[in-house]
């Protein structure tokens, strides 16, 4: 088993979706996760987990909190990956970000959402993974997101860049 980085969809943000990190880390260990940590409050478990962690831990959430959270996972390498694969300038790590989403689109549902409006702000997917840099940031956006994830069809987390490294240098020092 690998370590990696699981990512909860919208938990603990805008005062929705409570789920208190040290419960998160109890319930992951429950669930047969080792070496668990956090990372901020924002849904961001690290753990050696066993086969179909993701879908243990969705179902575990809802009945417990009684909602439902989608739930990425991607390894050191893969963010990595995301990271170097970045395909905007970068003038504020904080305006840029990778959605890591649960599966690759297709194609025709990429193309249909290139046909919503994003002003000055840009995105693109590379595989499982949709790159997007926010003129101004993500509280000021140009672009309305949630209709261009709607047309992707795959439900996916975004992190700003900060945030990636910060995993990546997470689970690095784990590693040693």
């Amino acid at each position: 088993m690998t370590r990696r980085a699981f990512l909860l969809r919208a938990v603990n943000v805008g005062g929705t979706a409570k789920l208190p990190t040290a419960e998160l880390r109890a319930l992951a260990e429950e669930l047969g996760a080792r070496d668990v940590a956090t990372y901020i409050a924002s849904g961001n478990l690290l753990a050696t987990a066993p086969a179909g962690f993701e879908k243990k831990l969705e179902s575990a959430i809802e009945e417990k909190y009684g909602f439902f959270r989608d739930i990425t996972s991607r390894t050191q390498a893969e963010l990595e990956a995301a990271l170097a694969a970045h395909p905007f300038e970068v003038d504020n790590p904080k305006y840029s970000y990778v959605t890591f989403l649960k599966e690759e689109p297709a194609q025709t549902a990429i193309n249909k959402a290139q046909t919503f409006a994003t002003g000055d702000d840009e995105w693109a997917v590379l595989g499982r993974d949709m790159h997007i840099r926010y003129a101004n940031g993500a509280g000021t956006p140009s672009m309305k997101i949630d209709p261009i994830m709607r047309a992707i069809g795959t439900p996916g987390t975004g992190r700003n860049l900060t945030t990636v490294q910060k995993l990546i240098d997470l689970l690095a020092a784990a590693g040693e």
